[in-house]
Protein backbone atom coordinates (compact mmCIF):
# COMPACT_ATOMS: atom_id res chain seq x y z
CA UNK A 1 0.00 0.00 0.00
CA UNK A 2 1.19 3.68 -1.02
CA UNK A 3 0.07 6.48 1.71
CA UNK A 4 -0.35 10.07 -0.40
CA UNK A 5 0.34 12.81 1.15
CA UNK A 6 -0.53 16.44 -0.71
CA UNK A 7 2.42 19.20 -0.37
CA UNK A 8 4.20 21.92 -2.41
CA UNK A 9 7.16 23.26 -4.12
CA UNK A 10 7.83 26.73 -4.69
CA UNK A 11 8.61 28.90 -7.69
CA UNK A 12 9.19 32.42 -7.07
CA UNK A 13 5.77 33.66 -6.00
CA UNK A 14 4.52 30.57 -7.66
CA UNK A 15 3.11 26.98 -6.30
CA UNK A 16 3.33 23.87 -7.68
CA UNK A 17 1.70 20.70 -6.17
CA UNK A 18 3.45 17.78 -4.65
CA UNK A 19 2.07 14.77 -4.41
CA UNK A 20 4.24 12.77 -1.63
CA UNK A 21 3.88 8.93 -1.71
CA UNK A 22 5.27 6.99 0.55
CA UNK A 23 5.48 2.62 0.14
CA UNK A 24 7.35 -0.16 2.61
CA UNK A 25 7.82 -3.11 1.39
CA UNK A 26 9.84 -6.18 1.80
CA UNK A 27 13.42 -6.53 1.55
CA UNK A 28 16.53 -5.10 2.59
CA UNK A 29 15.97 -2.67 5.24
CA UNK A 30 16.44 1.07 3.85
CA UNK A 31 14.98 4.50 3.32
CA UNK A 32 15.37 6.01 0.49
CA UNK A 33 14.12 9.54 -1.08
CA UNK A 34 13.24 9.90 -4.53
CA UNK A 35 12.37 12.53 -7.13
CA UNK A 36 15.65 15.01 -7.27
CA UNK A 37 15.56 16.26 -4.02
CA UNK A 38 18.31 18.82 -2.86
CA UNK A 39 20.34 17.85 0.35
CA UNK A 40 17.88 19.47 2.86
CA UNK A 41 15.21 17.26 1.56
CA UNK A 42 17.38 14.01 1.62
CA UNK A 43 18.40 14.77 5.17
CA UNK A 44 14.91 14.49 6.15
CA UNK A 45 15.28 10.64 6.64
CA UNK A 46 17.67 11.47 9.77
CA UNK A 47 14.95 14.09 11.33
CA UNK A 48 11.94 11.93 10.57
CA UNK A 49 14.01 9.40 12.03
CA UNK A 50 14.69 11.10 15.32
CA UNK A 51 11.47 12.97 15.72
CA UNK A 52 9.77 9.48 15.25
CA UNK A 53 12.10 7.85 17.52
CA UNK A 54 11.08 10.93 20.03
CA UNK A 55 6.93 9.62 20.06
CA UNK A 56 8.74 5.78 20.80
CA UNK A 57 7.78 4.84 17.44
CA UNK A 58 10.44 3.18 15.23
CA UNK A 59 10.60 2.78 11.76
CA UNK A 60 10.05 -1.33 10.78
CA UNK A 61 12.94 -3.13 9.46
CA UNK A 62 11.38 -2.83 5.59
CA UNK A 63 12.17 -1.52 2.19
CA UNK A 64 10.70 2.43 2.51
CA UNK A 65 10.69 4.77 -0.77
CA UNK A 66 9.68 8.48 -0.68
CA UNK A 67 8.71 9.48 -4.25
CA UNK A 68 8.36 13.06 -4.53
CA UNK A 69 6.16 13.23 -7.88
CA UNK A 70 6.24 14.70 -10.49
CA UNK A 71 9.84 12.96 -10.06
CA UNK A 72 11.78 15.26 -12.75
CA UNK A 73 10.75 18.99 -11.00
CA UNK A 74 13.77 19.63 -8.16
CA UNK A 75 12.65 19.74 -4.64
CA UNK A 76 14.22 22.18 -2.28
CA UNK A 77 13.73 23.05 1.43
CA UNK A 78 12.98 21.67 4.94
CA UNK A 79 9.20 21.96 4.54
CA UNK A 80 9.46 18.13 3.36
CA UNK A 81 10.23 16.85 6.66
CA UNK A 82 6.53 16.92 7.76
CA UNK A 83 4.65 15.74 4.79
CA UNK A 84 6.90 12.85 4.49
CA UNK A 85 6.48 11.88 8.20
CA UNK A 86 2.58 11.97 8.08
CA UNK A 87 3.08 9.18 4.73
CA UNK A 88 4.85 6.68 7.70
CA UNK A 89 2.39 7.19 10.14
CA UNK A 90 -0.52 6.37 7.61
CA UNK A 91 1.38 3.57 6.42
CA UNK A 92 2.45 2.44 9.62
CA UNK A 93 -1.35 2.82 10.54
CA UNK A 94 -1.09 5.54 13.16
CA UNK A 95 -3.45 7.56 11.38
CA UNK A 96 -5.65 6.54 8.57
CA UNK A 97 -5.50 8.18 5.25
CA UNK A 98 -8.48 9.50 5.21
CA UNK A 99 -7.18 12.13 8.07
CA UNK A 100 -4.43 13.25 5.45
CA UNK A 101 -6.32 13.16 2.13
CA UNK A 102 -7.75 16.69 2.38
CA UNK A 103 -5.01 18.58 3.60
CA UNK A 104 -1.78 20.40 2.29
CA UNK A 105 1.01 19.83 4.72
CA UNK A 106 4.35 21.48 4.99
CA UNK A 107 7.08 21.95 8.07
CA UNK A 108 10.59 21.15 9.83
CA UNK A 109 10.59 18.46 12.20
CA UNK A 110 12.89 18.70 15.20
CA UNK A 111 14.66 15.95 16.47
CA UNK A 112 12.26 15.66 19.48
CA UNK A 113 8.96 16.01 17.24
CA UNK A 114 8.41 19.88 17.42
CA UNK A 115 7.69 21.28 14.43
CA UNK A 116 9.55 24.08 13.18
CA UNK A 117 8.45 26.88 11.13
CA UNK A 118 9.47 26.89 7.10
CA UNK A 119 9.17 29.34 4.47
CA UNK A 120 6.28 30.09 2.36
CA UNK A 121 3.41 29.14 4.50
CA UNK A 122 1.40 31.67 2.99
CA UNK A 123 1.79 31.14 -0.51
CA UNK A 124 0.86 27.98 0.12
CA UNK A 125 -2.23 28.30 2.25
CA UNK A 126 -3.59 30.41 -0.72
CA UNK A 127 -3.08 27.36 -2.83
CA UNK A 128 -4.56 25.18 -0.97
CA UNK A 129 -7.80 27.23 -0.29
CA UNK A 130 -7.86 27.21 -4.34
CA UNK A 131 -7.92 23.39 -4.54
CA UNK A 132 -10.38 23.09 -1.49
CA UNK A 133 -8.12 21.55 0.82
CA UNK A 134 -7.10 22.54 4.60
CA UNK A 135 -3.46 23.16 5.77
CA UNK A 136 -0.84 21.23 8.15
CA UNK A 137 1.71 23.80 9.29
CA UNK A 138 3.46 24.67 12.26
CA UNK A 139 1.96 26.88 15.03
CA UNK A 140 3.58 29.96 14.81
CA UNK A 141 2.78 30.32 11.26
CA UNK A 142 -0.74 29.92 11.85
CA UNK A 143 -1.56 33.23 12.03
CA UNK A 144 0.14 33.91 8.91
CA UNK A 145 -2.28 30.88 7.07
CA UNK A 146 -5.52 32.04 8.44
CA UNK A 147 -5.47 35.21 5.86
CA UNK A 148 -6.33 32.79 2.89
CA UNK A 149 -9.56 32.94 3.15
CA UNK A 150 -12.35 29.56 4.80
CA UNK A 151 -9.55 27.14 4.20
CA UNK A 152 -8.99 24.73 7.14
CA UNK A 153 -5.84 25.59 9.36
CA UNK A 154 -4.16 22.83 11.82
CA UNK A 155 -1.42 24.13 13.47
CA UNK A 156 0.02 22.12 16.08
CA UNK A 157 3.32 22.72 17.98
CA UNK A 158 4.52 19.21 17.59
CA UNK A 159 3.95 15.90 15.87
CA UNK A 160 2.17 13.89 18.47
CA UNK A 161 -0.39 17.50 18.80
CA UNK A 162 -0.87 16.70 15.20
CA UNK A 163 -1.81 12.82 15.84
CA UNK A 164 -3.99 13.32 19.20
CA UNK A 165 -5.98 15.71 16.86
CA UNK A 166 -6.70 12.92 14.40
CA UNK A 167 -7.58 10.50 17.12
CA UNK A 168 -10.12 12.81 18.75
CA UNK A 169 -7.75 13.30 21.83
CA UNK A 170 -7.27 16.74 21.72
CA UNK A 171 -8.50 18.68 18.85
CA UNK A 172 -6.48 21.97 17.46
CA UNK A 173 -8.01 25.43 17.62
CA UNK A 174 -8.27 26.90 14.40
CA UNK A 175 -5.87 30.25 14.91
CA UNK A 176 -6.64 33.82 14.23
CA UNK A 177 -5.67 35.55 11.52
CA UNK A 178 -2.43 37.84 12.62
CA UNK A 179 -0.71 41.34 11.39
CA UNK A 180 3.10 41.52 12.22
CA UNK A 181 3.45 43.89 15.06
CA UNK A 182 4.37 47.23 14.55
CA UNK A 183 7.57 47.49 15.98
CA UNK A 184 9.53 49.71 14.09
CA UNK A 185 9.53 53.63 15.03
CA UNK A 186 10.82 56.11 11.89
CA UNK A 187 12.81 59.50 12.93
CA UNK A 188 10.32 61.94 12.19
CA UNK A 189 11.06 65.06 9.77
CA UNK A 190 10.80 68.11 12.73
CA UNK A 191 14.35 66.57 13.46
CA UNK A 192 16.06 67.66 9.91
CA UNK A 193 17.17 71.69 10.13
CA UNK A 194 17.07 73.12 7.21
CA UNK A 195 16.86 71.38 3.86
CA UNK A 196 13.57 72.61 2.71
CA UNK A 197 13.80 72.01 -0.84
CA UNK A 198 15.21 68.46 -0.28
CA UNK A 199 11.95 68.05 2.22
CA UNK A 200 9.63 69.19 -0.56
CA UNK A 201 11.27 66.72 -3.18
CA UNK A 202 10.81 63.98 -0.56
CA UNK A 203 7.17 64.73 -0.32
CA UNK A 204 6.44 65.17 -3.57
CA UNK A 205 8.45 61.81 -4.05
CA UNK A 206 5.90 60.17 -1.07
CA UNK A 207 3.00 61.56 -3.08
CA UNK A 208 3.83 60.11 -6.34
CA UNK A 209 5.40 56.96 -5.38
CA UNK A 210 8.75 58.58 -7.98
CA UNK A 211 12.24 57.66 -8.10
CA UNK A 212 14.35 60.00 -6.00
CA UNK A 213 17.76 60.89 -6.35
CA UNK A 214 19.85 63.55 -3.79
CA UNK A 215 23.31 64.78 -4.49
CA UNK A 216 25.47 66.52 -1.85
CA UNK A 217 28.32 66.77 0.20
CA UNK A 218 29.23 64.36 2.89
CA UNK A 219 26.78 65.35 6.02
CA UNK A 220 24.51 66.96 4.36
CA UNK A 221 21.36 64.96 5.58
CA UNK A 222 21.01 62.77 2.56
CA UNK A 223 20.84 59.37 4.83
CA UNK A 224 18.70 61.16 7.35
CA UNK A 225 15.90 62.36 4.81
CA UNK A 226 15.86 59.19 3.21
CA UNK A 227 15.24 57.37 6.41
CA UNK A 228 12.39 59.34 7.48
CA UNK A 229 10.27 58.82 3.64
CA UNK A 230 8.68 55.56 5.48
CA UNK A 231 7.19 57.86 8.61
CA UNK A 232 5.29 59.79 6.18
CA UNK A 233 3.81 57.10 3.61
CA UNK A 234 0.94 55.47 3.76
CA UNK A 235 0.46 52.20 5.53
CA UNK A 236 -0.38 49.12 3.23
CA UNK A 237 -3.66 48.31 2.05
CA UNK A 238 -5.02 44.83 2.66
CA UNK A 239 -4.09 43.87 -1.23
CA UNK A 240 -0.39 45.26 -1.04
CA UNK A 241 0.15 43.49 2.46
CA UNK A 242 -0.69 40.50 1.24
CA UNK A 243 1.34 40.70 -2.22
CA UNK A 244 3.91 42.18 0.03
CA UNK A 245 3.50 39.25 2.77
CA UNK A 246 3.56 36.20 0.13
CA UNK A 247 7.30 37.51 -1.20
CA UNK A 248 8.89 38.06 2.63
CA UNK A 249 7.17 34.51 3.07
CA UNK A 250 8.89 32.72 0.07
CA UNK A 251 11.86 34.16 1.27
CA UNK A 252 11.69 32.99 4.99
CA UNK A 253 11.57 36.80 6.49
CA UNK A 254 7.94 36.74 7.54
CA UNK A 255 8.62 36.66 10.84
CA UNK A 256 5.95 36.07 13.87
CA UNK A 257 3.09 34.93 11.73
CA UNK A 258 1.57 37.96 10.85
CA UNK A 259 0.89 39.87 7.75
CA UNK A 260 2.78 43.11 7.30
CA UNK A 261 1.16 46.39 7.60
CA UNK A 262 4.55 48.90 6.73
CA UNK A 263 5.91 49.29 3.66
CA UNK A 264 9.37 47.70 3.37
CA UNK A 265 12.12 50.00 3.38
CA UNK A 266 15.26 48.19 2.19
CA UNK A 267 19.09 49.91 2.40
CA UNK A 268 21.62 47.22 1.16
CA UNK A 269 25.15 48.05 1.27
CA UNK A 270 26.95 49.08 -1.86
CA UNK A 271 28.94 45.84 -1.58
CA UNK A 272 25.44 44.37 -2.82
CA UNK A 273 26.13 41.70 -5.10
CA UNK A 274 23.60 42.02 -8.59
CA UNK A 275 21.58 38.65 -7.41
CA UNK A 276 21.66 39.60 -3.79
CA UNK A 277 19.51 43.33 -5.82
CA UNK A 278 17.44 41.45 -8.32
CA UNK A 279 17.23 37.71 -6.51
CA UNK A 280 18.99 34.77 -7.81
CA UNK A 281 21.59 32.39 -6.07
CA UNK A 282 20.98 28.58 -6.10
CA UNK A 283 16.84 28.72 -4.69
CA UNK A 284 16.29 31.61 -6.64
CA UNK A 285 15.28 33.95 -4.05
CA UNK A 286 13.60 37.00 -4.19
CA UNK A 287 16.41 40.26 -3.91
CA UNK A 288 16.14 43.40 -2.09
CA UNK A 289 14.19 44.95 -4.89
CA UNK A 290 11.70 42.28 -4.83
CA UNK A 291 11.60 42.32 -0.63
CA UNK A 292 11.24 45.96 -1.14
CA UNK A 293 8.10 45.67 -3.34
CA UNK A 294 5.59 48.48 -2.41
CA UNK A 295 8.36 50.11 -0.37
CA UNK A 296 11.37 52.13 -0.78
CA UNK A 297 14.80 50.87 -2.06
CA UNK A 298 17.84 53.11 -0.62
CA UNK A 299 20.64 52.86 -2.32
CA UNK A 300 22.93 55.00 -0.60
CA UNK A 301 26.58 55.50 -2.21
CA UNK A 302 24.98 55.08 -5.57
CA UNK A 303 28.36 55.26 -7.77
CA UNK A 304 29.94 52.54 -5.13
CA UNK A 305 27.64 49.73 -6.51
CA UNK A 306 29.03 47.31 -8.75
CA UNK A 307 28.21 48.52 -12.35
CA UNK A 308 26.21 45.04 -13.66
CA UNK A 309 24.04 45.50 -10.15
CA UNK A 310 23.49 48.62 -10.85
CA UNK A 311 21.99 48.30 -14.78
CA UNK A 312 20.31 44.88 -13.78
CA UNK A 313 17.67 47.75 -12.19
CA UNK A 314 16.63 49.18 -15.32
CA UNK A 315 14.47 46.80 -16.27
CA UNK A 316 11.96 46.28 -12.68
CA UNK A 317 12.01 50.11 -12.50
CA UNK A 318 10.35 50.27 -15.78
CA UNK A 319 7.95 46.64 -15.52
CA UNK A 320 7.78 46.72 -11.81
CA UNK A 321 8.64 43.01 -11.81
CA UNK A 322 12.13 41.17 -11.96
CA UNK A 323 12.35 37.72 -14.25
CA UNK A 324 15.46 35.59 -13.17
CA UNK A 325 16.49 32.98 -16.05
CA UNK A 326 18.92 30.40 -15.23
CA UNK A 327 19.41 27.09 -17.38
CA UNK A 328 17.66 25.05 -14.35
CA UNK A 329 15.12 27.80 -13.60
CA UNK A 330 13.33 31.02 -14.72
CA UNK A 331 10.80 32.85 -12.48
CA UNK A 332 9.25 35.99 -12.04
CA UNK A 333 8.78 37.84 -8.70
CA UNK A 334 7.43 41.68 -8.63
CA UNK A 335 9.09 44.48 -7.82
CA UNK A 336 7.15 47.84 -7.94
CA UNK A 337 9.47 49.38 -5.48
CA UNK A 338 10.60 53.50 -5.14
CA UNK A 339 14.33 53.53 -5.53
CA UNK A 340 15.55 56.35 -3.09
CA UNK A 341 19.22 57.09 -3.80
CA UNK A 342 22.04 59.20 -2.61
CA UNK A 343 24.97 59.98 -3.89
CA UNK A 344 28.56 62.77 -3.50
CA UNK A 345 29.28 65.02 -6.24
CA UNK A 346 32.64 63.55 -6.50
CA UNK A 347 34.84 60.81 -5.14
CA UNK A 348 36.34 63.18 -2.56
CA UNK A 349 32.34 64.65 -1.98
CA UNK A 350 33.10 68.44 -2.21
CA UNK A 351 33.04 69.52 -5.68
CA UNK A 352 31.26 72.83 -5.90
CA UNK A 353 30.76 72.96 -1.90
CA UNK A 354 31.13 77.00 -0.88
CA UNK A 355 31.18 75.86 2.62
CA UNK A 356 34.27 73.34 2.49
CA UNK A 357 37.95 74.86 1.45
CA UNK A 358 38.46 71.04 0.70
CA UNK A 359 37.26 71.55 -2.31
CA UNK A 360 40.12 73.73 -3.79
CA UNK A 361 42.50 70.82 -2.77
CA UNK A 362 41.39 68.36 -5.63
CA UNK A 363 43.55 68.67 -8.16
CA UNK A 364 41.32 67.13 -10.39
CA UNK A 365 38.21 69.46 -10.01
CA UNK A 366 36.28 69.22 -12.07
CA UNK A 367 37.18 66.13 -14.11
CA UNK A 368 36.65 64.28 -10.96
CA UNK A 369 33.07 64.91 -10.54
CA UNK A 370 31.90 63.76 -14.32
CA UNK A 371 34.27 60.69 -14.15
CA UNK A 372 32.51 59.76 -10.28
CA UNK A 373 28.77 60.23 -11.85
CA UNK A 374 29.59 58.56 -14.94
CA UNK A 375 29.96 55.57 -13.48
CA UNK A 376 25.67 55.73 -13.91
CA UNK A 377 24.87 55.27 -17.14
CA UNK A 378 22.11 57.70 -18.29
CA UNK A 379 19.68 55.48 -18.95
CA UNK A 380 19.68 54.97 -15.56
CA UNK A 381 19.70 58.88 -14.99
CA UNK A 382 17.04 59.31 -16.74
CA UNK A 383 14.81 56.45 -15.04
CA UNK A 384 15.15 58.83 -11.87
CA UNK A 385 12.20 61.22 -11.62
CA UNK A 386 13.32 63.80 -8.64
CA UNK A 387 17.02 64.93 -8.65
CA UNK A 388 17.61 67.16 -6.07
CA UNK A 389 20.60 69.04 -4.65
CA UNK A 390 21.31 68.68 -0.80
CA UNK A 391 24.19 71.02 -0.10
CA UNK A 392 25.70 71.10 2.87
CA UNK A 393 24.05 72.68 6.16
CA UNK A 394 25.04 76.35 7.65
CA UNK A 395 26.17 77.32 10.51
CA UNK A 396 22.84 79.74 10.64
CA UNK A 397 20.41 76.55 10.53
CA UNK A 398 22.61 74.43 12.69
CA UNK A 399 22.17 76.90 15.66
CA UNK A 400 18.56 77.30 14.74
CA UNK A 401 15.55 75.02 17.08
CA UNK A 402 14.66 72.58 14.42
CA UNK A 403 10.78 74.15 13.58
CA UNK A 404 9.77 71.91 10.52
CA UNK A 405 6.55 69.69 9.77
CA UNK A 406 6.16 66.76 11.81
CA UNK A 407 6.38 63.40 9.79
CA UNK A 408 2.50 63.00 10.65
CA UNK A 409 1.73 66.13 9.65
CA UNK A 410 3.37 65.75 5.95
CA UNK A 411 2.07 62.10 6.03
CA UNK A 412 -1.48 63.51 5.91
CA UNK A 413 -1.06 65.64 2.80
CA UNK A 414 0.43 62.61 1.56
CA UNK A 415 -2.32 60.46 2.60
CA UNK A 416 -5.18 62.68 0.76
CA UNK A 417 -2.95 63.01 -2.38
CA UNK A 418 -2.38 59.25 -3.00
CA UNK A 419 -5.98 59.21 -2.14
CA UNK A 420 -6.81 61.27 -5.27
CA UNK A 421 -5.08 59.44 -7.46
CA UNK A 422 -6.60 55.97 -6.54
CA UNK A 423 -10.16 57.72 -6.89
CA UNK A 424 -9.31 58.55 -10.33
CA UNK A 425 -8.18 55.13 -11.32
CA UNK A 426 -10.73 53.63 -10.47
CA UNK A 427 -12.92 56.21 -11.94
CA UNK A 428 -11.62 55.50 -15.07
CA UNK A 429 -12.41 51.38 -14.85
CA UNK A 430 -8.27 51.06 -13.35
CA UNK A 431 -8.11 48.88 -10.24
CA UNK A 432 -4.36 47.92 -10.61
CA UNK A 433 -2.78 51.14 -10.00
CA UNK A 434 -2.41 53.17 -7.30
CA UNK A 435 0.19 55.95 -7.93
CA UNK A 436 1.04 58.36 -10.31
CA UNK A 437 4.67 56.82 -11.20
CA UNK A 438 2.35 53.62 -12.05
CA UNK A 439 0.76 55.83 -14.95
CA UNK A 440 2.38 55.33 -18.74
CA UNK A 441 0.65 55.80 -22.36
CA UNK A 442 -2.46 57.00 -23.14
CA UNK A 443 -3.52 56.60 -19.54
CA UNK A 444 -0.86 59.02 -18.50
CA UNK A 445 -1.64 61.55 -21.24
CA UNK A 446 -5.19 61.39 -20.14
CA UNK A 447 -4.84 62.38 -16.56
CA UNK A 448 -1.71 64.75 -16.86
CA UNK A 449 -2.82 66.18 -19.85
CA UNK A 450 -1.14 69.85 -19.30
CA UNK A 451 -3.59 72.99 -20.13
CA UNK A 452 -2.38 76.01 -22.00
CA UNK A 453 0.96 77.61 -20.87
CA UNK A 454 2.20 74.13 -18.75
CA UNK A 455 1.77 72.72 -22.47
CA UNK A 456 3.57 75.20 -24.37
CA UNK A 457 6.63 75.76 -21.64
CA UNK A 458 6.75 71.44 -21.89
CA UNK A 459 7.27 71.88 -25.17
CA UNK A 460 9.66 73.93 -25.30
CA UNK A 461 11.55 72.44 -22.05
CA UNK A 462 11.88 69.39 -24.36
CA UNK A 463 13.22 71.01 -27.16
CA UNK A 464 15.80 72.60 -25.15
CA UNK A 465 16.70 70.57 -22.84
CA UNK A 466 16.15 67.18 -25.72
CA UNK A 467 14.40 65.28 -23.40
CA UNK A 468 13.92 61.86 -23.95
CA UNK A 469 10.65 60.68 -24.68
CA UNK A 470 10.80 58.34 -20.87
CA UNK A 471 11.56 61.96 -19.42
CA UNK A 472 8.62 63.70 -21.33
CA UNK A 473 6.38 61.25 -19.71
CA UNK A 474 8.31 61.40 -16.04
CA UNK A 475 7.71 65.63 -15.61
CA UNK A 476 4.31 64.38 -16.57
CA UNK A 477 3.67 61.52 -13.93
CA UNK A 478 5.63 64.65 -11.48
CA UNK A 479 3.41 67.76 -12.96
CA UNK A 480 -0.02 65.25 -12.11
CA UNK A 481 1.58 64.73 -8.34
CA UNK A 482 2.40 68.38 -8.10
CA UNK A 483 -1.23 69.35 -8.99
CA UNK A 484 -2.82 66.95 -6.93
CA UNK A 485 -0.76 68.32 -3.82
CA UNK A 486 -1.94 71.17 -4.34
CA UNK A 487 -5.93 70.04 -4.94
CA UNK A 488 -5.90 71.41 -8.53
CA UNK A 489 -7.66 69.40 -11.25
CA UNK A 490 -5.49 70.52 -14.07
CA UNK A 491 -1.88 71.09 -14.58
CA UNK A 492 -0.45 74.23 -15.20
CA UNK A 493 2.27 76.03 -15.97
CA UNK A 494 3.86 76.32 -12.21
CA UNK A 495 3.28 72.45 -11.92
CA UNK A 496 5.09 72.08 -15.17
CA UNK A 497 8.01 74.13 -13.99
CA UNK A 498 8.50 72.63 -11.09
CA UNK A 499 8.61 69.29 -12.50
CA UNK A 500 11.15 70.52 -14.83
CA UNK A 501 13.29 71.96 -11.74
CA UNK A 502 13.38 68.19 -10.49
CA UNK A 503 14.99 66.94 -13.83
CA UNK A 504 18.77 66.22 -14.34
CA UNK A 505 20.23 68.32 -16.82
CA UNK A 506 22.92 66.45 -18.77
CA UNK A 507 26.22 68.73 -19.05
CA UNK A 508 26.10 70.86 -22.46
CA UNK A 509 22.31 71.53 -21.81
CA UNK A 510 20.30 74.58 -20.96
CA UNK A 511 17.72 74.84 -19.02
CA UNK A 512 14.66 76.78 -20.62
CA UNK A 513 14.26 80.06 -19.47
CA UNK A 514 11.49 80.20 -16.93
Amino acid sequence: MVARVNTVAFQGVDVLSIDVQVQMASGIPAFSVVGLPDKAVAESRERVRSALSALGLALPPRRITVNLSPADLAKEGSHFDLPIALGLLATMDVISRENIEGFVALGELALDGAISPVAGVLPAAIHANALGLGLICPASQGGEAAWAGEVQVLAPETLLGLINHFKGRSILAAPEPKLMEDLISYPDMADIKGQESAKRALEVAAAGGHNMLMVGPPGSGKSMLASRLPGILPPLDPTEALAVSMIHSVAGELKNGGLLKTRPYRDPHHSASMPSLVGGGLRVKPGEISLAHHGVLFLDELPEFQRAALEALRQPLETGQTSIARANAHVTYPARFQLIAAMNPCRCGYLGDPLNDDAATCNRAPKCGVDYQSKISGPMFDRIDLHVEVPAVSAADLSRPANSESSATIAKRVAQARNIQRQRFLQIGNTELRTNAEADGNLLEKIAAPVNEGRVLLTEATEKMRLTARGYHRILRVARTLADLDGYDEIGRVHIAEALAYRRVVPGRQLVNM
